[in-house]
């Protein structure tokens, strides 16, 4: 029997697209129309690929939600076109593109793969192989009902499949540069692909795909931490036209409980600027029942951030803000699961 799997292949830019040139050997972004002579391994699945390039290739710490709408907009107008999806990005930001999408891609149906590589895929000791011919392979991956396996937003590195909005990269040298420490893998790769279905988010029946472009970055941040001054915090809260803030707290969601903190937080909300929670730690969830500190921040009107990445968290305040311009329906939305993004 003839598989007839359709995927598209998408290179935004990265290190798994680079080859050493001969003659200069330096590495040089290769032709991704002759992927498969590249990675021959990818013919023998029998599957028809078909390549896109962005022009330019993007470094992925250029990348911006410029970037985040012309990718969906690559994947709505490909759609019904394909089974799956498998995107080549760079990993520095790749746990923040694959948030966004999963906030962008409403109603998604088919696996939407990104992977990488730490060496080039053209060096000996790459791990852009295997992390490619795997990731194509869960992209056109079935089960018995002809239904997709991983209809979801994902990433897939170093044998494992992870949610996207659950990523963050850990280590800038490893072969295993992602965790997704509150969720566990949607996937493992090793002699078989094992799925670990319970885990994966199954779309309705005839869902159709709703593609939002509109986001809205009047958002900041500011990672709390010993010393800080109160200076840095108004100037932070005074920044014109800002709607959101993202306080990356200490353990459980913790704070300085000194007054002009307290007090800056307080104007902020009272400015209209909703404050969002969210943990400093790579495991674990914030809590603001747990300490006085929490609570005083919970009593004023903070939002928890549960067990949410830093990613998916302005991904999503990005999503909600850019769809809705009632902050009592942003705050509501917040604090609920909308994509798989928090555990409640």
């Amino acid at each position: 029997m003839i598989n007839t799997r359709k995927l598209l292949l998408v290179y935004t830019g990265g290190t798994i697209g680079m080859k050493q040139d001969p003659d200069s050997l330096a590495l040089k972004p290769f032709n991704f129309d002759q992927i498969e002579s590249e990675v021959p391994e990818l013919r023998k699945f029998g599957y028809h690929i078909d390549t896109i390039s962005f022009d330019p290739l993007i470094d992925s710490s250029d990348v911006e939600p410029a970037f985040w709408v012309k990718l969906a907009k690559v994947l709505e107008e490909n759609y019904y076109t394909y089974d799956g999806f498998v995107i080549l990005h760079g990993t520095d930001t790749m746990s923040y593109t694959a948030s966004a999408l999963s906030f962008m891609l409403e109603g998604l149906a088919k696996p939407v793969i990104l992977t990488g590589s730490q060496l080039p895929i053209g060096v000996l000791r790459t791990d852009g192989k295997e992390n490619l011919i795997s990731s194509v392979e869960i992209a056109a991956a079935v089960k018995e009902d002809g239904t997709p396996y991983a209809p979801e937003v994902c990433i897939y590195f170093e044998n494992q499949l992870f949610r996207g909005n659950r990523t963050t990269k850990y280590n800038a040298e490893n072969f295993r540069a992602f965790r997704s420490a509150n969720y566990p893998p949607l996937a493992e790769a090793g002699i078989h692909i094992k799925y670990n279905k319970s885990l994966i988010r199954y779309p309705a029946i005839d869902t159709e795909l709703k593609v939002h472009t509109r986001l809205d970055t009047n958002v900041a941040a500011i990672r709390i931490f010993p010393g800080i001054m109160h200076q840095v915090m108004d100037s932070v809260i005074e920044t014109p036209g800002l709607r959101a803030l993202i306080l990356e707290t200490f353990g459980s969601g913790n704070a300085p409980t000194k007054s002009w903190f307290l007090n800056t937080v307080d104007k902020a909300l009272k400015k209209g600027i909703i404050v969002l929670n969210v943990t400093q730690c790579l495991a674990g969830s914030v809590d603001m029942d747990a300490y006085a500190t929490g609570l005083e921040l919970k009593r004023m009107g903070v939002i928890s951030g549960h067990d949410s990445t830093y990613e998916a968290a302005l991904a999503k305040l990005f999503y909600l803000l850019g769809k809705y311009t009632n902050n009592e329906i942003v705050k509501s939305l917040l604090s609920k699961n909308l994509r798989g993004e928090v555990t409640l």
